[in-house]
């Protein structure tokens, strides 16, 4: 009975290291907020959490781990964000630089002008409406890797964002 005692004890604190804190700007309802914020700006409706996305995210994360410092700001083939970043990167850190590229989205013309704007018309694509993201520590323990992923995938070209 002791050695059951022990091994709850270790997996309840092995899951209680694993939740992202609100307060580090990790939690779900923070990737949700800064995503919906964004898109409430153009009109768009808000995007819901989904954890297969996240478990895709999850996965995809943990398989880049080595490559992080290289991956700085990047999209994926299937409408990823990614982003990596030193010290304390959060997700909503990650989410707020690519909303950032919307100074460089020109609705008009419906392109990028003056720099990248893919991460930020992949945020307030009018069709994704669910969302799983997930952030992990590099391993040179120095860089966080975060990445978010959208469905249905945006950026189809000859398509306007919202």
């Amino acid at each position: 009975m002791g050695v059951f005692k022990i091994s709850f004890a270790v997996i309840c604190l092995m899951s209680l290291a694993l939740l992202p804190s609100s307060s580090a700007q990790n939690s779900i309802k923070d990737y949700l907020d800064a995503h919906n914020a964004a898109r409430s700006q153009v009109g768009v409706g808000p995007m819901r959490w989904d954890n297969q996305l996240a478990a895709y995210a999850l996965d995809y994360a943990n398989k880049q781990k080595a490559a992080c410092p290289n991956l700085v700001h990047s999209k994926g083939p299937h409408g990823e964000n990614f982003a990596a970043g030193t010290g304390a990167f959060s997700g909503k850190r990650a989410v707020d630089m690519w909303v950032a590229e919307k100074q460089y989205y020109h609705n008009s013309s419906n392109s990028c002008r003056g720099g990248v704007c893919g991460h930020y018309t992949q945020v307030v694509w009018r069709n994704s409406v669910r969302l799983g993201c997930a952030r992990v520590q590099c391993n040179n323990n120095r860089w966080w890797y975060v990445i978010c992923t959208y469905s249905p995938r945006g950026n189809i070209a000859g398509q306007r964002p919202f």
